[in-house]
């Protein structure tokens, strides 16, 4: 079972093809919004849910029994977390984001790029084309190469290179930063270049996913069926993203149905027998 942390219901319907794939591949979704005063993890001392999706960025504060140290208590003991944010984030999935070596930018703040943006941004440069090759080459966890650009909009990220266990899932381009889409650059931005991470993943010692993505819209309808095509001249329109292979990839990989070793037939005997 599958319990999903949603800013308003309406998400669910804006995201129906990402949902429905998850169902497809067999999950139970339960939906609640993240500030539901009946929120709980476990009862009686066992776990209700095997997964958790948060795509509630703003959210000040969760509700019930659901913090950011019942969320960590979680993955310690084995459940798997997918985050989605955008410049709307809140305090609480910043806080979770710091406790997995994973920083996000400024509330309000957005991954910028002059060079690299869709020719469907409406000014501010921010609907941002990434480039299959800043994607990780890594099947399991990000599916075969992608034969188009992803659509993100969002906010940036940063990693702990100290941090052995978390993973640059995507980064930006030589010309992408992080700051305030509307103001004038009076210091230096939190992320700049390719060291602008926009997913990032971290497998625990206990193999315990939890992803982070700072883009809610990376998931939303709109952008896994919009055409693509950077502003950059003489740049190639493909007329699918390559955002709906993406997050399947992504979600199976957050959700254990890839990159697992599994064994069966083991059998015993005796040396020489």
């Amino acid at each position: 079972k599958t319990l999903v942390l949603l800013d308003d219901h309406s998400i669910a319907y804006t995201h129906s093809i990402f949902f429905n794939s998850l169902r497809d591949r067999g999950f139970d979704l339960e939906f609640a919004t993240a500030d539901n005063s009946g929120l709980i993890l476990s009862k009686y001392g066992e776990y209700i849910y095997k997964h958790l999706v948060i795509f509630s960025p703003s959210v000040t504060e969760f509700g019930g029994k659901l913090n950011v140290k019942s969320i960590l208590k979680f993955v310690d003991d084995g459940g798997n977390v997918l985050v989605a944010a955008n410049p709307s984030i809140d305090e609480p999935l910043r806080k979770l984001g710091s406790e997995c070596g994973i920083e996000f930018d400024e509330t309000r703040t957005s991954v910028i790029d002059h060079v690299n943006y869709d020719r469907a941004d409406i000014g501010n440069h921010t609907r941002i084309v990434v480039d299959p090759e800043n994607v990780i080459k890594n099947v399991p966890m990000a599916g075969k190469p992608l034969s188009a650009p992803l659509l993100f909009s969002g906010v940036g990220l940063v990693v702990d290179p100290a941090n052995s266990l978390v993973s640059k899932v995507v980064h930006g381009a030589g010309s992408t930063y992080s700051y305030y889409h509307d103001e004038k650059i009076t210091v230096y931005p939190h992320a700049v270049g390719k060291g602008t991470v926009l997913a990032a993943a971290m497998q625990a010692r206990n193999n315990a996913r939890i992803v982070f993505t700072g883009s809610l819209d990376m998931f939303s309808d709109e952008y896994l069926t919009a055409s693509v095509q950077s502003a950059k001249e003489g740049s190639q329109r493909f007329e699918k993203s390559g955002n709906e292979a993406f997050v399947r990839a992504l979600s199976a990989w957050t959700f254990h149905q890839s990159g697992v070793l599994r064994y069966a037939n083991v059998t015993h005997h005796i040396v020489g027998e």
